[in-house]
C-alpha cells in the first residue's frame, strides 16, 4: 500500500478549521498570568486561570491548536503503554498510584469540560490496551497489569481483543477516552475569550526577563508584563533549569483513511514493539470509520522519513486488509529521562515562572492535568501530586541513570561530529529538486534545499538553539535537528522550537 498520495496534512486540522487568525498584540501588555503556547497544556491552564478570575493573555507563535496538539492520535487514557511497572520500581507504589489518580482525573476533568459547553468533538468512551504480538512480552505484559492495577486502575491481562488480528496478551483498562482535540480546543477557546482571556496567533515569544513583573519580548518587540508566566511551548523555549539535559525528543508517524465501521477498532491499542504501533478509530460518516494507525518513532533528523512511512503503511496493509490511507503526518513528542513530565516551577530559583513539558505521547491527559496542576500551584494550592512532577526534582540513578547517560551521549556525538570539518561530496548544484543536503560553502556548513521549481534555498545549518547541525526531512520538507528537536522551513523559519530565532540566509 502507497501512503505518498495521501493528504500531507493533519486530519484534525483540516477537519476542524480555526476561523480567522487571532492577531498579535498591537502594543504592550500588563496581564495577570502570561501562557505561553495554545496547545492543549497552555489552552487548559489559561481555561483553569480565567475561571479562577484571573486576568490571562495566551501568546502563540503559529495557530491554536495547530501544533503537536494538532498532529496527535488524540487518545485520552491513563493507561501510558507500559509506564506503571516502571514507577512501581522507581517511584514506589504511593508514585504509581499518584500518577494513575492524577492522570485518570483529567480524563474526568476533560470530560466534565466538553459537557458543560456542549463541544461536538466526537468523544467516545473507550477501552485502552497495551498488547504484544511476541509470546516473550507476555510476563512485562502481565507485570504492568498487576501494577497498575495496584496503582488504581481497572486493569486486567487479556489475551482476547477485538483487533483483526492474534495477540499473544494485553493489559485492558477501561473508563478511557478519544476525541477530536482540535474541535476540543477551538471551543475552549472560544470559551475563554468570553470569560476575559486573552489569545493571540502569530506571537513569538523571543525574550523572559524574571521578576516582578515578568517581561516577556515578542519577536514583534510588544513587551508583555506579567505577575506570573507559564512556559507551554512543547519544549522549553528557555531554559534556567538546563532541562534540555532531560528531555529527549521523538518524531512519530501517522498514517489515517476510512474503513468499514465493522472492522474498525473501537477501543485504543498500542504496542512498544516495531518502534511503536498504535491504532484506534474516529467518527466518519457513511457508515464508515476513519483509522488512525501511528508508529514508527525516530529521533528528528536521522532517519528516512519516507521509507518509515512506507514501512508503517505497509505493516497496516498487513493487519488491516483493505485500508487506504487518505492523510498523513507526523508529531513529536518529549521523553523525560525519567519517564514523568516535567510540571511546576521552571527552575530552582523560580518565584514566578512554571514550566509544562516532558509528557513522553501522552500529551492530552497530561496536559489536562497540568493545567489544573499548574492553576493550583499558581493560587498557592497543595496538589497530592505536585512533587511527583515537580521539574526540580533531584534525579536518581535507578530512576535516570541509563536514559540520560545515552541521551547525553546522543547530543555529544552531533556536538562533536557536527564541529569535525568532514568532507562531502555534494555540491549545492547536485541537490535535487524536493530535496535537501548539508554542504560546505567556503569552509561553512550550508543547509541547501532546492524546491519543486529548481531554485535553489540555503541557510545556515547551525541550528539556532544550542548549534548542531541540521539535517532534511523530505517527506515534511523540513530541516530537523537531532540534538533537541527543532524544526525549520526550507527558508529557514522555525517550525518548531526550542529554536526561537530562524536558521541564517545564506549566498551562495
Amino acid at each position: 500500500m502507497n501512503s505518498d498520495t495521501a493528504v500531507q496534512g493533519s486530519y484534525w486540522l483540516e477537519t476542524a478549521p480555526p476561523g480567522a487568525p487571532a492577531p498579535p498584540p498591537t502594543g504592550d501588555l500588563d496581564v495577570d498570568v502570561a501562557v505561553i503556547g495554545a496547545g492543549i497544556a497552555g489552552l487548559s491552564t489559561a481555561w483553569e486561570l480565567v475561571r479562577q478570575g484571573r486576568g490571562v493573555a495566551v501568546l502563540e507563535a503559529g495557530r491554536v491548536a495547530a501544533g503537536v496538539t494538532g498532529h496527535t492520535t488524540a487518545k485520552l487514557s491513563a493507561l501510558h503503554t507500559l509506564v506503571y511497572d516502571h514507577l512501581r520500581r522507581t517511584r514506589g507504589p504511593e508514585g504509581a498510584r499518584l500518577y494513575a489518580r492524577s492522570q485518570s482525573e483529567a480524563i474526568r476533568h476533560a470530560a466534565g469540560i466538553a459537557e458543560e459547553l456542549g463541544v461536538d468533538c466526537d468523544w467516545e468512551e473507550t477501552a485502552a490496551f497495551t498488547y504484544a504480538e511476541d509470546s516473550r512480552q507476555v510476563a512485562r505484559l502481565r507485570a504492568e497489569a498487576a501494577a497498575a492495577r495496584e496503582a488504581g486502575l481497572p486493569a486486567r491481562f487479556v489475551t482476547e481483543t477485538e483487533l483483526p488480528f492474534a495477540v499473544a496478551g494485553a493489559v485492558r483498562v477501561t473508563g478511557q477516552a478519544q476525541f477530536h482535540p482540535r474541535a476540543y480546543l477551538l471551543a475552549l477557546t472560544e470559551e475563554l475569550r468570553q470569560r476575559g482571556g486573552a489569545v493571540y496567533e502569530g506571537t513569538r515569544v523571543v525574550g523572559l526577563s524574571e521578576g516582578e513583573p515578568c517581561v516577556l519580548t515578542t519577536d514583534a518587540g510588544v513587551s508583555v508584563r506579567a505577575r506570573e508566566v507559564v512556559v507551554a511551548t512543547h519544549y522549553p523555549v528557555f531554559d534556567r533549569a538546563l532541562l534540555f539535559t532531560r528531555l529527549s525528543p521523538r518524531r512519530e508517524l501517522v498514517l489515517a483513511g476510512p474503513v468499514d465501521e465493522a472492522l474498525a477498532p473501537r477501543d485504543m491499542y498500542i504496542t512498544p514493539e516495531r518502534a511503536t504501533r498504535s491504532v484506534r478509530s474516529a467518527p466518519y460518516g457513511d457508515g464508515r470509520r476513519l483509522l488512525i494507525v501511528t508508529g514508527e518513532h525516530f529521533t528528528p533528523g536521522t532517519a528516512d522519513v519516507e521509507e518509515r512511512f512506507a514501512r508503517l503503511a505497509a505493516w497496516a496493509g498487513e493487519h488491516f486488509p483493505g485500508f487506504t490511507v487518505t492523510h498523513r503526518w507526523a508529531t513529536q513528542d518529549n521523553d523525560s529521562t525519567d519517564s514523568v513530565p516535567l510540571i511546576g516551577p521552571l527552575h530552582p530559583g523560580s518565584r514566578h515562572t512554571y514550566v509544562a513539558t516532558g509528557f513522553g505521547g501522552w500529551g492530552l491527559s497530561g496536559g489536562v492535568m497540568a493545567g489544573r496542576l499548574l492553576a493550583d500551584l499558581l493560587a498557592g494550592r497543595k496538589v497530592a501530586w505536585q512533587d511527583l512532577y515537580d521539574p526540580r526534582r533531584v534525579a536518581s540513578v535507578v530512576r535516570e541513570g541509563t536514559t540520560f547517560l545515552k541521551h547525553q551521549a546522543q547530543v555529544a556525538r552531533h556536538f562533536v561530529g557536527d564541529r569535525l570539518p568532514a568532507a562531502t561530496g555534494t555540491a549545492p548544484q547536485d541537490v535535487p529538486p524536493g530535496q535537501g543536503a548539508v554542504v560546505r560553502v567556503d569552509g561553512r556548513p550550508c543547509a541547501v534545499h532546492r524546491d519543486d521549481d529548481g531554485r535553489l534555498h540555503a541557510v545556515s545549518a547551525r541550528c539556532t538553539h544550542l548549534g548542531c547541525l541540521v539535517a532534511f526531512n523530505a517527506a515534511e520538507r523540513a530541516w530537523e535537528c537531532p540534538c533537541h528537536g527543532s524544526r525549520f522551513a526550507p527558508d529557514g523559519q522555525v517550525l518548531q522550537g526550542p529554536a526561537v530565532r530562524p536558521l541564517e540566509r545564506r549566498d551562495l
